[in-house]
């Protein structure tokens, strides 16, 4: 680029190398290093002035060396101070700013270079400052530095871009104090250093633009120019006028007046909002003032009740814990005669943990499959028992089981509804039968009634050992469902007295079919000797008894030991009397729970 076309819209950048503090004393950096003579002025007259020698000129002394041992001999502590107070009177923060003539304030304020001697600025464009600053040839830049606490100006030098020397780059250069280096469009410029030719550029010519083109782009660019003077003339003038015209307030009232009214209205709409909100509020708190009063009133019935049931407490409680007390006792009771129901004793076999049930034994799920049908069938029949013991007690024990089952005798079932199974496969018998699918089926179904017993056991606090002990764990838990240090209490005398009247008129239906005998016993039922249902058949009641029974037959009358009847041979025929459902005779009968009594003989 040619030197008299350089203009500040080609500046981009500015390098700063070998920041100094100290003035300079006549002498270049280098003639330290060459023998010089002194400056200060000679008294002798005769002698003469000599030209002074540029550094290119300068030749060392001959018996000049360097001083490399002036920190030689001095303590680490000494060299470490020197260093720092070298790097602290040579590094600085620096910034710099660009300033044009006819303007106080800077085109460019650059950012701030942190404690360093060469600084590297980043570059900038100054063609948003306008045609007025990019056509200038001539910048003033002015160095700032902070050494310790403030700002102070380091250097302000008035740069002409026209007279600056081209380097290339900045490489193999001896750079003075305070150097200011500039980068251009083409290249790297300095004031202080030698000019360096550049090296042509290895490119095809290009065409240049005529006269008349330059021409051209001269009057546009002076018509711009016409136009933005003109347009700040129109400015100034329309400025004027605003300023001659007297203000009119008007608009500005009305437009008051309807922002007045728009608050107005806005304000009227938030009080009928507060007024009904503050309505609402009201109705609100009465109707809580209300329900806290209801609440009140049954807070004080609750505690008249409370109070009321506190008195009864006692009695609720001491109720409770004789109830409880009745129910283990009739437990002990009822466990006790399942007992006897259903004996569990030791096998003949004397086996260890061996036991029979109604004296046919039942080997802990254990046995052979191959066994005859006679063992089969005491097997069979030993589940039945304890298929009938466990579900009479999870009743008595109110302990539901998990797997239901359906006594039947020797044939007696159990199901899983748990498992994912078939609805048609979850019956599993308890009875052996022939076939492999059907031997697992039962071993499953022992295994299930063997689950079901532990239940029961769990249930009243045991712990079992191994669940393939049916017999055993069964008769623990009858063991320790039957134990207690009191007495066992007594069955309620009595029975269910609305079967009378069902069984006399089904033995009245029977007619002469009934057997008689001398002392009007029945055989379809009886009472226990001291009971209420002997008690209360005694006397007249017996003898209306047996009375209504003979009419029942025939008999118009009847005496309430013997019934006779005429034959049409005039010869007198003995009658059977009807024996009494609840009489005492000589048959076997089973006890019951509840009185009931079941007839387990048959009729004399």
């Amino acid at each position: 680029m040619l030197s008299q076309n350089r203009r500040l819209r080609h500046l981009h950048g500015i390098y700063l190398r070998n920041l100094s503090f100290t003035k300079p004393h006549g002498r270049a950096s280098d003639d330290l290093d060459a023998d010089l003579p002194s400056t200060k002025p000679q008294q002798d007259s005769n002698t003469q002035l000599h030209h002074a020698r540029s550094s290119e000129s300068l030749r060392p002394r001959a018996n000049a060396r360097r001083r490399s041992t002036t920190l030689a001999n001095t303590t680490p502590v000494t060299r470490h101070k020197q260093l720092e107070y070298t790097v602290e009177s040579r590094a600085a923060d620096v910034f710099f700013s660009l300033h044009c003539d006819g303007d106080e304030d800077p085109i460019y304020i650059s950012e701030v270079g942190q404690r360093s001697m060469n600084f590297n600025f980043r570059f900038f464009d100054l063609s948003s400052a306008g045609p007025s600053v990019t056509r200038l040839s001539e910048v003033k830049v002015r160095l700032w530095a902070k050494r310790r606490t403030s700002w102070t100006l380091l250097l302000s030098q008035d740069i002409d871009l026209r007279a600056l020397h081209y380097l290339g780059s900045m490489r193999n250069h001896h750079f003075p104090p305070n150097c200011l280096i500039f980068h251009l469009e083409d290249g790297m410029y300095s004031l202080d250093l030698a000019s360096k030719r550049p090296e042509p550029k290895q490119t095809a010519p290009l065409p240049s633009s005529s006269y008349n083109a330059l021409m051209k782009l001269s009057n546009l660019n002076n018509s711009i120019q016409d136009a933005l003077a003109t347009r700040e003339a129109l400015a100034a003038q329309i400025n004027s006028l605003l300023e001659s015209t007297p203000h009119d307030t008007v608009p500005q009232a009305q437009e008051s007046a309807h922002l007045a009214s728009t608050y107005l209205s806005t304000q009227r709409r938030s009080v009928r909002a507060a007024q009904t909100r503050r309505d609402d509020l009201k109705a609100s708190i009465q109707a809580r003032r209300e329900a806290i009063e209801e609440g009140r009133s049954a807070q004080l019935r609750a505690a008249d009740h409370v109070e009321h049931a506190q008195s009864k407490l006692p009695a609720s409680q001491a109720l409770i814990s004789a109830t409880r007390e009745s129910i283990h006792g009739q437990r002990r009771r009822i466990c006790e005669d399942l007992a006897h129901i259903f004996p569990i004793t030791p096998a003949p076999s004397g086996a260890p943990l061996s036991f029979s049930i109604c004296n046919v034994p039942l080997p802990n799920s254990d046995y052979d499959p191959a066994s005859s049908s006679s063992t089969e069938d005491s097997l069979s029949a030993a589940l039945g028992y304890v298929a009938q013991l466990t579900h009479a007690l999870q009743f008595y024990l109110c302990v539901p089981l998990s797997y239901p089952i359906t006594p039947f005798g020797s044939r007696s079932s159990i199901r899983d509804n748990i498992s994912l199974l078939p609805e048609t496969q979850r019956d599993f018998p308890l009875f052996p039968r022939g076939g492999a699918n059907a031997q697992y089926r039962f071993d499953y179904g022992w295994f299930l009634l063997n689950k079901d017993i532990e239940a029961l056991c769990v249930s009243a606090g045991l712990k079992i050992v191994d669940i393939r002990h049916t017999l055993p764990n069964l008769k623990y838990l009858l063991y320790v469902c039957s134990a207690g240090t009191d007495e066992v209490p007594e069955r309620k005398r009595g029975g269910i007295r609305g079967l009378w009247a069902g069984r006399l008129k089904g033995r009245a239906g029977m007619g002469s079919s009934l057997a008689s005998t001398d002392d009007g016993a029945s055989s379809a039922g009886g009472s226990r000797r001291g009971s209420m249902d002997s008690e209360i058949l005694s006397g007249k009641q017996r003898d209306t008894l047996n009375r209504a029974l003979g009419r029942e037959n025939g008999n118009g009358s009847g005496d309430h030991s013997r019934q006779s009847s005429i034959g049409p041979a005039g010869r007198q025929r003995p009658a059977s009397p009807v024996r009494l459902p609840f009489d005492e005779g000589a048959v076997k009968l089973s006890l019951r729970t509840k009185g009931l009594r079941e007839n387990v003989g048959a009729h004399v």
